[in-house]
């Protein structure tokens, strides 16, 4: 087998596991990787394309997505501490983990808004709607959190 041929069996194998044991989950995620790559190649494309590329700024980049990685890995974490949690207490209802799935989408909205710009900084016509459309999506989100928020600080007055 050739090197070439090696390398896409083993992307093939990494989304077929994640897919397989994740189900839709796992979309969201290969969803958000393919997004961070693709926002850190066309990143460096419009810094280059600028004559701004410069290592120090692709190594922040690459900081910052692992930062991203750890958010990510802390909010699933919480789902599993909840899911947990609810499956030794005495109720009726499952908890299937809601935490990581909505920070996976902000940050997939958030990718495909940084792609946008970049694309932008290439010379790409942009359409103005789409530019709109992901800052609506991603104030969506965070509106949605904030609301499930609230409600919980609501709950915590009540019980005071």
């Amino acid at each position: 087998m050739d090197e070439l041929t090696e390398i896409k069996a083993t992307i093939a194998l990494a989304v077929g596991a994640l897919t397989g044991f994740w189900g839709w989950y796992g979309w969201i995620i290969i969803g958000w990787i393919v997004c961070m790559v693709m926002d850190y190649i066309t990143g460096s494309a419009a810094a280059a394309k600028n004559g701004d590329w410069d290592s120090s700024k692709a190594r922040a980049g690459i900081w910052h997505k692992c930062g991203m990685i750890v958010v990510v890995m802390v909010s699933a974490m919480a789902d599993l501490l909840i899911s947990a949690a609810v499956a030794h207490l005495p109720l009726t209802w499952k908890y299937p983990g809601m935490i990581a799935p909505i920070v996976l989408v902000w940050y997939i909205v958030t990718e495909l808004g940084s792609i946008t710009e970049n694309a932008v900084q290439m010379g790409a016509p942009v359409p103005e709607w789409l530019v709109r459309m992901l800052a609506i999506g991603k104030s969506t989100i965070d509106q949605a959190g904030n609301h499930i928020c609230e409600k919980g600080d609501e709950a915590e007055d009540v019980r005071k």
